[in-house]
């Protein structure tokens, strides 16, 4: 298969209808003089390459990234991955996926097996996924490295390469049987965060046509939105803390931070939080996180939105039951016995005791919380717990229902917003949950056996699911024949789609919850 920068060589799926081309160089290796800039076009080679391994991981914490540590790491790292069964003789272009992982901006790496394209390539769909500069590599700002940007900015590579990455499917696509005008970009978490930032990239417009945001899409005014992996930095302040980073890895100008050791960079880089973010409880976002720099990000949510600025594209978007600060109710106990532990950056808190929810509810509302309590009551230690994430999971459909209300102001496309609900046995939970993340593996059909025992039922749903992202993928439109139907977002309905446990529309909240949330993020500054 031809690129622009040489002749790739892929190798068979495990269905042999699908090729898999590993480890594409997208960009130079930001190696050198080239570390924190704007990426630049891959250097071309001779012969054939043989795309049958995936690229290293970008550096990291070591064992961080539990599913990609067989994989070295190295600053060599912007590679991409493509799955597709078309044949060179296809005339009709296949619809495509860009899937971008999550990770906190610290973690991950485009290999992790769970984005495996292969089962959506057999729906038709050519699958991307991709490496991008993560932490201090991908998103440190220094007075001085903006002094020597052209654009006077600093702190967003990561966000570069995953427009680089975009670029360069544009470019290439069609020679593996993609349509470049029908690219949907999608990712979890940190990459559901990145969506966002996407689409409201003047740099990204054109790059793609669709969007799925999985975990997380929040309203301006929400809280939550300044911890998770939605959570944006000024540039002042990006700039004062990577001046403070860089300082005490004695480290002073960009000549002396290129010249030292990756390992040296990522070094504290996974547990360094913001701590002067308000966030309304003890929760803060990681420090290296995307810049509204005025120029890869010119406005903030809200300015965005009022002004009409983001990219028209078209919208998926939803959260997870237990997540954000939800538990299931027989991880109660266990919460209590932990007591209390000092979160990871970005991590929400989890309130299963009476006196832990009622002071986060008073540091939370203010002169709110009296309303609150009497919506939500915690008097003993299980009340509350409960209450907590049923307050916790109505806050999130909430904001993301509001989110969509502000997006679909100045947008002509159709929004779709779902609530995840099914427990799932992935590796490592115990019980089953609908944790964060969780609904990967049924997206992208992956229920591989070395992750689980998968049921049936598993399959089934996945099938559903791999069913209704294709169709959006393909159409804009999740819906198809055999689906449940699955209607758009519109203001006058106060509802989200259901999809895992069951499939079909659900309320919000309850019509005073429902209330109260409204009128409690009217008093929060819009971010």
């Amino acid at each position: 298969m031809s690129t622009e920068a040489g002749v790739v060589e892929g190798i068979p799926g495990r269905d042999r209808s699908v090729t898999v081309f590993r480890g594409i160089p997208y960009a130079a290796p930001p190696v050198g003089e080239l570390r924190w800039r704007p990426p630049r076009p891959p250097v071309p080679w001779t012969g054939v390459l043989p795309a049958n391994r995936f690229g290293p991981m970008c550096p990291q914490l070591p064992g961080s990234e539990r599913d990609g540590n067989d994989l070295p790491m190295s600053e060599d790292c912007l590679r991409l991955n493509v799955w597709t069964a078309a044949d060179p003789g296809d005339r009709r272009p296949r619809p495509v996926l860009v899937w971008i992982y999550g990770g906190g901006f610290r973690v991950g790496t485009g290999g992790n097996p769970r984005y495996d394209g292969e089962a959506l390539a057999r729906k038709g769909i050519v699958v991307v996924t991709f490496n991008y500069r993560l932490g201090a590599l991908g998103f440190l700002a220094t007075p001085g490295l903006s002094e020597e940007s052209e654009h006077h900015v600093s702190g967003n590579y990561g966000l570069l390469d995953q427009i680089a990455a975009l670029k360069w499917v544009r470019r290439n696509i069609a020679g593996f049987g993609g349509d470049p005008d029908r690219v949907t970009v999608a990712g979890q978490s940190a990459g559901a965060g990145s969506v966002n930032f996407l689409a409201m990239s003047p740099l990204a417009e054109g790059l793609f046509q669709r969007a799925v945001a999985q975990s997380h899409a929040r309203h301006a005014r929400d809280p939550e939105l300044r911890y998770l992996s939605s959570s944006y930095r000024t540039p002042a302040d990006a700039e004062a803390a990577g001046a403070r980073y860089a300082a005490a890895r004695g480290a002073h100008t960009p000549r002396q931070l290129r010249a030292l050791p990756w390992q040296k960079l990522v070094e504290g880089d996974a547990s360094a939080i913001d701590d002067t973010v308000d966030t309304g409880s003890a929760a803060k976002p990681p420090l290296f996180r995307p810049v509204v720099d005025g120029w890869v990000i010119p406005y903030g949510y809200a300015e965005t939105y009022a002004k009409g600025a983001q990219n028209d594209v078209w919208y998926l978007a939803g959260s997870n039951l237990d997540e954000s600060g939800a538990v299931p109710a027989s991880t109660f106990a266990a919460y209590r016995a932990a007591g209390r532990k000092a979160g990871r950056p970005g991590a929400p808190p989890v309130h299963v005791t009476r006196q832990e929810y009622v002071a986060a509810a008073r540091r939370k509302f203010g002169t709110l919380a009296g309303e609150f309590l009497r919506l939500y009551p915690g008097r003993t230690d299980e009340e509350a717990a409960h209450a907590h994430c049923a307050a916790v999971r109505d806050n999130a459909r909430i904001s993301t229902w509001l989110w969509a209300k502000d997006w679909a102001a100045h947008a002509n496309r159709p929004v779709y917003t779902y609530f995840w609900t099914y427990a799932a046995p992935a590796a490592g939970q115990d019980p089953r949950r609908a944790s964060h993340g969780c609904e990967i593996d049924f997206v992208l059909g992956n229920l591989h056996p070395d992750r689980a025992e998968w049921t049936a039922e598993d399959h089934g749903i996945a099938r559903t699911m791999t069913g209704y992202w294709a169709n959006y993928v393909a159409t804009g439109d999740p819906n198809g024949p055999g689906l449940p139907h699955w209607p758009a977002w519109t203001p006058d309905t106060p509802a989200v789609m259901e999809v895992g446990a069951g499939f079909g529309p659900i309320p919000l909240a309850d019509p005073p919850r429902l209330d109260f949330w409204q009128r409690y993020f009217r008093t929060q500054h819009a971010w």
